[in-house]
């Protein structure tokens, strides 16, 4: 009786620990399935590190063609702009639309941080401003920034810019053959000096500042993404500019303040900036601003200034509406131009945003995400962005999304017009040339300005003609740009 007593109570005993194991399978197994991330789909390269290579080499605008209709507005693969990062245990999340990319653009810096992956500004730019400062500091001196673009300072860049275009196109004959693309950037340059780093500059120091700043941009390789240290003669070269250019803004700087004359340009602003707690700029940290500021610009205005006019020269409805609008103008206030007179300009306006849309010359943008969030597709499927990825947007890829633009390969200024805006379709992200949000790029009213002085100027006054064959895209360009020559053939107006 004992034997069949104690063989109960140990089957007895077994049924429990049984079913107390199976319970807890079955709690484990419920309660890990609903923490389990919704992980975005997974870029596949075979073999891993050659394909990724592969990819890398092809560039990243091929790479989200090839892979977008397949994986949609959310995937995780390997950094195009970084072979290295898959061996660095890194991954990049691309967000692409604005469904998915409003938080990109939207959180605040200690959950998506621009400074770890802008790094390899830092020997550029100089230490002590913009990503070599925590974001505290940073956002103080991009205050400046804001400050130093204020309408009333723009009204008198303004002027400066008109000057510059006069004095420039005055040089031009008759009639002739130009490259247009060669010329716009020896105009913005010109510009830029007079309007950011200062009269002395552009009077007095122009060709040896414009050799320096040639040697700091040469000095910004693709191997400077990944090591901007590197021994290489393009890094010493541009380490020797960044530091005569510190001398002669020193220099500049100390002549201002001595003789207590004000100018109104950027360099000016930039000397009276003051921090929160009172403590002045320092020379070092001036001259660094200036150098972001004419980085930031540079590039970008030229490249666009030349695709503004490259189409209207190819589809002439559009070059004959900009040159209606100008005739208009003309008619209204005669040949002045100011900053007011500049923001009546909506055809030129609208034909610079299109070749923004379509050639924005920064494709990538990229943050280093410090905590997890999650992101909701146009068809319903959310996903989980794990902290520590790479997270990117791009432009060049999203502006050219067919469910926000319609036709969006073609050329056509007027989709943004009233009553279309196509920019609007999708919210306010719908177009982002310039960025978005907290990070919205700050010189995107003096660019436009910009842009419109010089081509208000050339619609005025010439009859243009594009011979070369239209202009392709330069990928390998570390701001993407326009490749070859762009040819024009002009003609001074006769004016009445």
């Amino acid at each position: 009786m004992e034997l069949d007593s104690d063989n109960n109570l140990l089957k007895t005993g077994l049924v429990i620990t049984a079913t107390l194991v199976i319970a807890k399978l079955i709690f484990t197994f419920f309660t890990s399935s609903s923490k389990k991330k919704r992980l975005p789909p997974t870029l596949q390269a075979y073999p891993p590190l050659i394909g990724s290579l592969l990819r890398f080499l092809k560039g990243p605008i091929v790479m989200l063609r090839d892979e977008y209709p397949n994986l949609g507005s959310v995937f995780t693969g390997p950094a195009p702009e970084r072979v290295l990062v898959n061996l660095l245990h890194k991954k990049m999340t691309f967000l692409i639309g604005p469904e998915v990319s409003a938080h990109f653009f939207k959180a605040p810096e200690s959950d998506l941080s621009q400074q770890e992956v802008y790094q390899f500004n830092v020997p550029t730019f100089g230490p002590g401003v913009v990503f070599d400062v925590d974001y505290s500091v940073r956002q103080e001196q991009f205050r400046f920034f804001t400050e130093a673009l204020r309408v009333n300072n723009l009204k008198g860049y303004v002027d400066m810019m008109v000057t510059e275009a006069e004095d420039f196109f005055s040089k031009w004959g008759e009639r002739g053959e130009v490259d247009l693309k060669d010329e716009l950037e020896r105009l913005i340059i010109l510009t830029a000096s007079r309007c950011l780093l200062g009269r002395e500059v552009r009077d007095q120091l122009f060709d040896d500042v414009s050799a320096l700043f040639h040697d700091l941009d040469n000095g910004m390789l693709p191997i400077s993404v990944l090591f901007p240290y590197l021994p290489l003669p393009a890094h010493r070269r541009r380490d020797r500019a960044r530091q005569k250019l510190s001398e002669i803004f020193s220099k500049i700087i100390g002549s201002r303040k001595r003789s207590d004359k004000a100018e109104n340009d950027m360099l000016q602003c930039f000397i009276e900036s003051k921090y929160k707690d009172g403590r002045q700029t320092t020379e070092s940290e001036v001259t660094g601003l200036l150098i972001a500021a004419l980085f930031a610009g540079q590039h970008t205005s030229s490249i666009t200034s030349t695709w503004t006019g490259a189409y209207p020269m190819k589809y002439k409805e559009h070059f004959s509406a900009a040159l209606d609008e100008q005739r208009k103008l003309m008619e209204k206030h005669g040949d002045k131009i100011d900053h007011d007179i500049l923001s009546e300009m909506d055809v030129l306006y609208r034909c610079i945003k299109e070749a923004l849309r379509l050639h924005p010359p920064l494709i990538m943008l990229m943050r280093a995400s410090h905590c997890d969030f999650n992101v909701r597709t146009r068809d319903g499927k959310t996903y989980d962005i794990p902290k520590g990825h790479i997270v990117a947007t791009s432009p060049a890829f999203a502006n050219r999304l067919p469910h926000i633009f319609k036709i969006p390969e073609s050329y056509d200024p007027d989709r943004f017009s009233v009553g279309r805006e196509e920019d609007k379709a999708a919210g306010a992200f719908s177009y982002i040339s310039f960025g978005g949000g907290r990070h919205g790029c700050l010189g995107e009213p003096f660019a436009y300005l910009q842009i419109k002085a010089i081509w208000s100027h050339l619609l005025r006054n010439f009859e243009l003609e594009l011979v070369s064959p239209f202009p392709e895209i330069d990928w390998n360009a570390m701001v993407v740009g326009v490749k070859g020559n762009v040819m024009v053939r002009y003609k001074r107006r006769q004016q009445s």
